[in-house]
């Protein structure tokens, strides 16, 4: 295995390099590259038989080259993955998958990474360099495929977690956000009536000259008061995000007591916590069956929980775990993990499999958030309809009381 060098690694600046030329035929040919420097850009073309007529430099790595999300990873791991089991050695490997990607951030993350390894690194110390792209669990298993001979099959088994795992999660946003986005949008048409609709009813009650309507003065209360009061309620609620957030990155005693308040929420506090069993175990399984000490498989697998509470519980597992006790009994004494899954976990530690059966784990509780995420779904479809119904209908109903009584008096 090559030994990186010992002097300190100094991250590139990449460009994109806008190219026009000719080529062999004569034909007028046109392309962008992604590199640290010209001179590389008229290497790459030389060797092609191209003959430069201009080359122009565009933007640097970030600027207006996309973002990179979990899926590009996932597809980078799936791309390598094809070509080191071709026979395609890594270094040529990078520079066929910088080539084929669509994104330019991507490709010239995977330009940088070729060149680390270009300079003595190996894959996994390559990508160690990279920790807000590629996860500990990402490097852990390279360096497992490096050591082992199974390259290729570890890159798979990576791409297929990443895909599980984002699988998962969106079925989590989805519970947390479907709710939340439609009463967002009732409260704003809501408000929208009282600031902007209501007064104008309200110039027209003037001319009756007769006592309005219980709900109809309620109503016309509410719009003065959210029309003087509107912006304070805007400055609130602004505060409050500024101040929630603020408190869960600075403390992290406030963040566990929101982490452990949210896994009690009536419905919504089972998807989480079935998702985080479901995220642990699967991680778990992943990174122990591709050889990593299960000490380390631990540490990794608790970055994956997403929750405070169980990060905290699989630190106690660690230590559990470290000192000699067997995984399931460790899982047992914290009294946070469903009976269900430790049973399966001391079956697969008795037979011998656990990685499989911790996959299994893994499957059961991400079919039950994926349940669990289509029933409140149904259930919320007909809550939302009626206290939209009551809102907005409730709004327009009381304003158009006193025409209605207007109408039968005449």
């Amino acid at each position: 295995m090559a030994t990186r060098p010992t002097r300190k690694h100094q991250k590139l600046k990449l460009y994109r390099w806008r190219w026009t030329g000719k080529g062999p035929n004569g034909r007028k040919v046109a392309g962008e590259i992604i590199a640290t420097k010209r001179a590389e850009v008229e290497g790459v073309l030389a060797g092609q038989n191209i003959i430069v007529k201009q080359i122009r430099r565009k933007s640097g790595f970030g600027g207006g080259m996309g973002t990179i999300k979990p899926r590009d990873i996932m597809l980078f791991a799936r791309q390598m993955a094809t070509m080191i089991r071709a026979g395609v050695p890594v270094l040529q490997a990078f520079q066929v998958v910088a080539e084929s990607l669509k994104k330019p951030a991507m490709s010239a993350l995977v330009q940088e990474l070729m060149n680390e390894v270009a300079a003595g690194a190996s894959f996994s110390e390559a990508l160690k360099q990279h920790p807000q792209h590629f996860d500990r669990l990402f490097a852990n298993m390279v360096e497992a495929g490096e050591q082992s001979g199974s390259l290729d099959r570890m890159l798979e088994r990576v791409a297929a977690y990443k895909e599980k795992m984002e699988s998962l999660k969106s079925r989590v946003k989805k519970a947390l956000w479907y709710p939340a986005a439609v009463i967002s949008v009732g409260f704003g048409v809501t408000a929208l009536l009282l600031i902007k609709v209501v007064p104008q009813f309200e110039s027209l009650f003037h001319g009756f000259g007769a006592e309005l309507p219980a709900p109809t003065r309620i109503t016309i209360a509410l719009s003065e008061f959210a029309q003087q009061y509107w912006w304070w309620g805007v400055l609130g609620l602004t505060a409050f995000i500024f101040f929630m957030r603020s408190a869960m990155r600075r403390s992290e005693a406030f963040r566990y007591r929101m982490h452990r308040m949210a896994l009690r929420i009536p419905v919504l506090g089972d998807i989480l916590d079935k998702s985080s069993v479901a995220r642990y175990s699967r991680t778990l399984a992943t990174t122990f069956g591709a050889g990593v000490p299960l000490v380390e498989a631990l540490e990794t697998a608790k970055g994956a929980a997403g929750n405070l509470v169980y990060e905290r519980a699989i630190d106690q597992i660690r230590e559990d775990v470290s000192s000699g006790q067997q995984l399931n009994f460790a899982m047992r004494m914290t009294e946070q993990f469903p009976a269900l899954a430790v049973q399966m976990v001391g079956i697969g530690e008795e037979a011998g499999s656990l990685d499989a059966m911790l996959n299994r784990v893994a499957d059961y509780y991400e079919e039950e958030v994926d349940n669990k995420v289509d029933t409140l779904t149904s259930l919320l479809e007909p809550l939302i309809i009626v206290v939209l119904g009551v809102l907005v209908g409730g709004l327009v109903v009381s304003m158009y009381l006193p025409i209605f009584e207007l109408g039968s008096v005449i």
